[in-house]
């Protein structure tokens, strides 16, 4: 196994992603590339996915990635997404605070499915293309 190797998936990768079906639940980070925050999110997000082999974590640049994640209003960086089965559990700011993120996706792999309320609309969309529905 190459530890070096990044294992964040790129945002357009998912739909087809082998794991998918029988993984827990989608951990996607939206960040960009000159915000310093989310390069040492993303340095930790990449530790918790070798802990969490069993999840898929994935990587938005909201620049690079627009025409996927462009219509998601992203207010601050860097902003974690949980998705399970087309279903958004989560979605909000979140800090590089490890022990805090680690518990978060924990507890939300370990619970029964539960929609997060009030969810913008087009993070409803982006977790249904994840999923394989239609549309993006």
């Amino acid at each position: 196994m190459h530890d070096s190797l990044p294992l964040l998936t790129p945002v357009a990768a998912l739909p087809g992603h082998p794991r998918l079906a029988t993984s827990p639940l989608v951990v996607l980070a939206l960040c960009a590339d000159w915000c310093g925050t989310c390069r040492d999110f993303q340095q930790m997000l990449d530790r918790l996915a070798r802990a969490r082999p069993e999840i898929v974590f994935a990587w938005a640049d909201i620049e690079d990635d627009a025409e996927l994640v462009g219509d998601i209003d992203v207010e601050s960086f860097p902003t974690l997404a949980v998705f399970r089965a087309g279903q958004t559990l989560h979605y909000g700011v979140s800090l590089p605070q490890e022990g805090l993120v680690a518990r978060t996706i924990d507890t939300l792999a370990a619970r029964p499915p539960q929609p997060a309320r009030d969810m913008p609309d087009a993070v409803a969309a982006l977790a249904h293309w994840i999923a394989g529905g239609p549309g993006r």
